[in-house]
């Protein structure tokens, strides 16, 4: 395919995940299925051009003054791509398989685009509307700053298993895709993305399959990091699902301790059991809920009740940390998938206070940057809660190693990790202390 029937693609794909509401995913999978001579190459540039359309398509449409799909995939290419009209206009020719010509109306938009600065703070940071107050009461006036380092892509980043590996060994290792040492974990290597998006193929490489590396982006590994998971420990993963952060933890626990996973699914849980297998961790007990947990039927966990230093709650949210890596997601949020979120929070922080024992802690942790999930969520456990109360930050901070991380303090002592300020995906974490 040619650069410009990749871009009368992309419209084509943008146009019906318009048009069926549908998750981009699925929408480029038919598309691939449905033209079979596309190569492995065509897929992942019509891929690369649909999803950085997803991350700016309320600016470009701002600044194409239309929000179809054909005006998004321009502006696109001026805003993300930086390609100028002359170019662009070169791109739409109608020729063969190309777009239609640019109108007078688009080549005028190019030429003397609007300018970002008069836009609202939801279109110059490309997030929905409905979303405005929450990130103005979480960033004041760099929210839109913080936004538009959101819509930028993410790297890829793998966490070192240091249960049988080093870092510096495992980076010779896979010297062959120059990797980078991440700049805050230190038991991070990142790799750089290509123009269509994709990184090396790492999970075909001997030591992933030897269980010597996860993918897992710095701001998770930081997380996990941030709850002060010690070897002799005993650990409960609350929300474990597939086990990334539970992986994490074992490595840190040095398989000292003891590390209880389970999640509410247990279908979430099936490919931790092999995961914890080949990453070595002897100290990790999957327990799994009979379908999905339900506070009326007896708790897996009820035998530990009281006795656990730490439960880590990775709750379930809304993502918008991760919108650099899912900018579909974004524009499929709606206020009532916020509401459940918080209702989901509330029940698994309640459940993790009859867990810990006096002394110890619970740390919470969400890939959201919505204080409704963070400061507010925090808030309201403490209401129901009067025993605990929140670690100082610069303790947290301190106790893991990381006194220098990059961060911002949030009104209620958490830790927020932001693409901007941190150069991780959006993460944030609080330890909350039993008196």
């Amino acid at each position: 395919m040619t650069p410009a029937a990749r871009i009368a693609a992309a419209i084509e794909v943008l146009a019906d995940i318009e048009a069926r509401r549908r998750p981009a995913p699925d929408a480029l999978k038919d598309w691939g299925l449905a033209r079979r001579f596309a190569g492995s190459k065509d897929r992942a540039a019509v891929a690369s051009l649909v999803y950085d359309a997803l991350r700016c398509r309320a600016s470009a449409a701002f600044l194409m003054g239309a929000d179809t799909p054909r005006a998004v995939v321009i502006g696109m290419l001026a805003r993300l791509r930086n390609l100028d009209a002359a170019a662009i206009a070169g791109l739409f020719s109608g020729e063969r398989h190309a777009p239609a010509p640019l109108t007078q109306g688009e080549a005028a938009r190019l030429v003397a685009p609007p300018s970002l600065a008069d836009a609202p703070a939801h279109v110059a940071g490309d997030f929905p509307e409905w979303l405005a107050p929450s990130f103005a009461a979480a960033f004041g006036e760099v929210a839109v700053d913080e936004m538009q380092a959101m819509v930028a892509r993410a790297p890829l980043d793998i966490r070192v298993n240091t249960l049988k590996v080093t870092r510096e060994a495992l980076a010779g290792e896979l010297e062959h895709f120059s990797p980078l040492r991440t700049p805050h974990s230190i038991d991070g290597l990142r790799f750089t993305v290509g123009e269509d998006g994709r990184g090396p193929s790492l999970q075909s490489e001997p030591s992933f399959l030897d269980g010597q590396f996860e993918i897992q982006d710095e701001g998770s590994q930081l997380a996990a990091r941030l709850t002060l998971a010690q070897p002799g420990e005993r650990v409960v993963d609350l929300c474990a699902g597939a086990g990334g952060k539970t992986l994490a933890l074992a490595a840190l626990m040095r398989n000292g301790g003891a590390l209880f996973a389970t999640d509410v699914d247990t279908r979430r849980l099936v490919p931790l059991h092999g995961r914890v297998a080949r990453s070595g961790a002897s100290h990790v007990e999957v327990r799994s809920p009979k379908g999905r947990y339900d506070p009326a039927r007896p708790d897996p966990l009820a035998d530990l009740a009281g006795s656990i230093d730490c439960v880590v709650v990775d709750a379930p949210c809304t993502g918008t940390g991760t919108w650099r890596r899912n900018p579909d997601a974004k524009w499929r949020l709606r206020p009532g998938a916020l509401a459940e979120r918080v209702k989901d929070q509330a029940v698994v922080l309640d459940r993790a206070a009859r867990l810990v024992r006096p002394g110890g802690r619970i740390a919470y942790i969400t890939c959201s940057l919505l204080p409704e999930e963070n400061n507010s969520a925090v808030t309201a456990f403490m209401g129901r809660h009067a025993g605990f109360a929140v670690a100082p930050v610069a303790d947290v901070l301190a106790a893991a190693g990381l006194p220098l991380l990059p961060h911002r303090e949030t009104a209620t002592g958490g830790i927020l990790l932001t693409p901007r300020v941190t150069g991780t995906d959006g993460f944030f974490v609080t330890v909350l202390r039993r008196s």
